[in-house]
């Protein structure tokens, strides 16, 4: 079984198909390595594709501690798994909390010129984390939900958790993927998923603290998300505005899981994204591109009033 071991110790998982240019998928907190399948797939074609299971995943190696996870050390697991396969850069495709640790990778390794690893990044459903005027409640709610996970197991929380707002979509669609997305989430360690939403879950920063941070980011970015993944519209759009070499996005209908509710349009888009990168396209927004004005250098006093468009 393929491992690649952390600096802490941790084994973790990992399946890669294809050659050529590395792409390293990260997956959400309702999914592992697998989730990745219908990307593997088709991208393996043209590229060299790394799908892992994050800590606390099987067949992933599950710490007992809660607080090795983290922010710092879910991002370094990206790291490991780039020098354990002996991989210089890589683009870095996250959904969910995956994508929230790709997110953090950038902010070390996405800006060009200073030991960029990142490639490109491609942040696809990525919530504000929590709100600095709510932290104290949304750790405690973090802990509440793992507490649950560990009473109540894995089948009791896929049944739950699997049904949210942004997930039904999925159901809807395509009732057989769901059973199997459903069925894969309820087989998950209760430990390692409790842990997980403990310490990484529950630690999260507010997205919009970070907005300096994120600024800096100059590597080529996808934003992508579901426009009825409504915890996720809104920082979709402040990442659009902060990373000025940032495209965004927008899935008509879709919710949260979009690579497997919607894995056409999620690979031809992603598809395109990686081909300009590769191409060496600018992806810098235009200097004249001011979301102040539609009228062009001089301005309109009267746009202060309204938006035409």
């Amino acid at each position: 079984m393929p491992t690649i071991s952390t600096d802490d110790g941790v084994k973790l998982y990992y399946e890669e198909a294809g050659s050529g240019t590395a792409i390293v998928f990260v997956h959400e907190f309702a999914g592992d390595w697998r989730s990745w399948e219908p990307q593997m797939r088709y991208f393996s074609r043209r590229y060299r594709c790394i799908s892992y299971s994050a800590r606390g995943y099987l067949p992933s190696d599950i710490p007992e501690n809660w607080e090795v996870y983290s922010q710092a050390r879910v991002r370094d697991d990206i790291l490991a798994i780039l020098d354990g396969l002996a991989i210089s850069q890589a683009h870095i495709v996250g959904l969910s909390m995956g994508a929230f640790a790709s997110l953090h990778f950038g902010l070390l390794y996405g800006i060009q010129g200073l030991d960029s690893r990142a490639r490109s990044l491609t942040l696809a459903g990525v919530g504000s984390g929590a709100h600095p005027a709510h932290y104290r409640d949304f750790q405690a709610s973090a802990r509440d939900h793992a507490e649950v996970i560990l009473k109540s197991g894995m089948a009791h929380f896929a049944a739950s958790y699997g049904h949210g707002a942004a997930r039904v979509q999925y159901l809807a669609k395509d009732p057989r993927g769901f059973a199997e997305y459903e069925r894969q989430l309820a087989e998950h360690s209760a430990l390692g998923s409790s842990n997980t939403m403990r310490g990484y879950q529950g630690r999260r920063p507010c997205l919009y603290e970070l907005s300096e941070a994120i600024a800096l980011i100059n590597v080529p970015t996808l934003i992508m998300t579901g426009d009825e993944d409504e915890p996720c519209l809104e920082p979709s759009l402040m990442l659009k505005r902060a990373i000025k070499t940032s495209q965004l996005a927008v899935l008509p209908g879709a919710g949260h899981g979009i690579n497997l509710e919607e894995p056409v349009l999620f690979n031809q888009l992603l598809a395109e994204f990686l081909a300009q990168v590769d191409q060496g396209k600018s992806f810098l927004r235009h200097p004249k591109a001011a979301p102040e004005s539609i009228w062009g250098p001089d301005g309109d006093p009267r746009q202060r009033f309204g938006s035409m468009t």
